[in-house]
């Protein structure tokens, strides 16, 4: 039977407080200060210094500014770094924008599509409640980077830059949203009224004509051919006409995205290590790639990542930057903070927990570019992030391999540095359900 709360009980709690100088010391600690600044314990943040025995010279960070895109900025990150090594260039950026273009058209065919193909069933279904309420937005994972550039190529920022809207993304996917809301509505009854799939075919392309000539508004209507021209290390200026996004992919690029495997360390009970999955609605362009993440233990997982810093590559990864993070400092680490002595509550909860019960999940990418290892075994790792260079060593951040351990759950790392293990990354994935929070997005 329930219990309610008895003023017994409140009194008895009240006294408690009342002499407890522990709760005194955090009331005065708590009334004029952010508590996230209060429970920051300095003798953590020392050990987080800026020295790695492997360290990989990048160029310098971006600034997605006010967007969701740094799945788009650390993925193209780390493309740049190859390309910028071939032409022997200081620094150089590919246009997020014009990955963000076409990711956010082909996003909205996909959700209508997925209307479509879900319209006989209600609104109150959960599938097409997670579409509806989902939309479409600025987030991403890796092979949703992958499936755009092998449709749509690459282009240099100079040759595609950055609008208003392009790098402060609000309200564009609030209009956009309440858009696409309409055409569910529309589609969905008109299926409803028994038009074919032609005809509603057609609905749907009138659509997105529309929605076409809106995001050329925003980002203006991407470049087709293009004109490179850049000036090495050397003072030598060099110029290639006429290239086509998908002749600029494939010439500095290659076959790089498909040697490369979305790894993830997901230790729940329905994830076995060693399998392969997807995630249902997980997706951008209809007809690309299906996602699929090869699960890994946290050994697997980091000794792969590590092979591929000593070979002087970047890594792509995902984790969560809502915990423990320190961003003036740049740093990144659970032990730096003692947010449970501060408040007298019981914060223990495992990874696998975290996952089960929703207290965390991927949300934000960045890019891995060193790492320090003490008798073989990494105790900090350097961070490139996307946030500009104001923060942190300018723009360069550092975790410690425990918060690397409990808060980092996806890295794309290429095949050859999984050495056997690669040949799982081929296995058949299992489906998971929508809402998996292997499906949530960085941004």
């Amino acid at each position: 039977m329930p219990k309610p709360i008895t003023e017994a009980a409140l009194s008895a709690w009240s006294e408690a407080y009342r002499n407890s100088p522990e709760r005194q010391l955090a009331t005065l600690s708590l009334s004029k200060t952010d508590l996230n600044e209060a429970a920051y314990s300095p003798v953590g943040g020392f050990a987080m210094n800026r020295t790695f025995s492997v360290e990989i010279d990048t160029m310098p960070v971006t600034d997605q500014e006010r967007s969701g895109r740094c799945w788009l900025f650390a993925a193209a990150n780390v493309l740049r770094e190859q390309i910028g090594k071939a032409l022997n260039l200081d620094d150089f950026q590919l246009s997020q924008s014009y990955l963000a273009f076409w990711d956010k058209f082909e996003r909205c065919n996909y959700f209508l599509e997925n209307i479509l193909a879900t319209a006989s069933l209600p609104t109150d279904d959960r599938n097409v409640a997670f579409l509806l309420a989902t939309g479409v937005h600025d987030g991403g994972q890796w092979e949703l980077f992958a499936n755009i550039v092998r449709k749509y190529g690459l282009v240099p920022k100079s040759v595609y830059g950055e609008t208003f809207q392009s790098s402060h993304t609000r309200s564009m996917n609030a209009v956009l949203n309440r858009h696409l809301k309409v055409c569910a509505v529309k589609l969905r009854r008109l299926s409803r009224e028994g038009m074919g799939s032609e005809a509603l075919q057609q609905a749907k392309e009138e659509m997105l004509q529309k929605i076409y000539a809106f995001l050329c508004s925003c980002y203006t209507e991407p470049s087709r051919r293009f004109d490179f021209e850049y000036v090495d290390k050397e003072k030598l200026f060099h110029a290639e006409r006429g290239l086509t996004p998908q002749e600029f992919c494939r010439k500095y690029v290659g076959d790089l995205l498909d040697r490369t495997v979305s790894l993830i360390h997901a230790p729940t009970a329905d994830k076995p290590f060693g399998k392969t999955y997807t995630v249902r609605y997980l997706g951008n362009v209809v007809g690309g790639r299906e996602v699929c993440h090869l699960n890994l233990t946290m050994e697997d997982f980091k000794a792969a990542i590590i092979r591929q810093l000593q070979d002087g590559k970047v890594v792509w990864f995902g984790s969560d930057v809502g915990k423990f993070g320190e961003r003036e400092k740049g740093i990144w680490d659970d032990r730096s903070y003692n947010a449970a002595l501060l408040t007298g509550l019981d914060l223990s909860i495992s990874k696998t927990d975290a996952l089960d019960y929703g207290y965390s999940s991927m949300n934000h990418a960045m890019v891995l570019t060193g790492v320090n290892l003490l008798d073989g075994k990494p105790n900090r790792w350097k961070i490139e992030n996307s946030w500009g260079d104001k923060k942190g060593s300018k723009g360069y951040y550092v975790c410690s391999d425990s918060w690397f351990d409990e808060y980092v759950y996806q890295a794309a790392v290429e095949a050859e540095y999984l050495g056997e293990l690669a040949a799982l990354a081929k296995q058949a994935p299992t489906m998971l359900e929508a809402w998996d929070p292997m499906g949530t997005l960085a941004d």
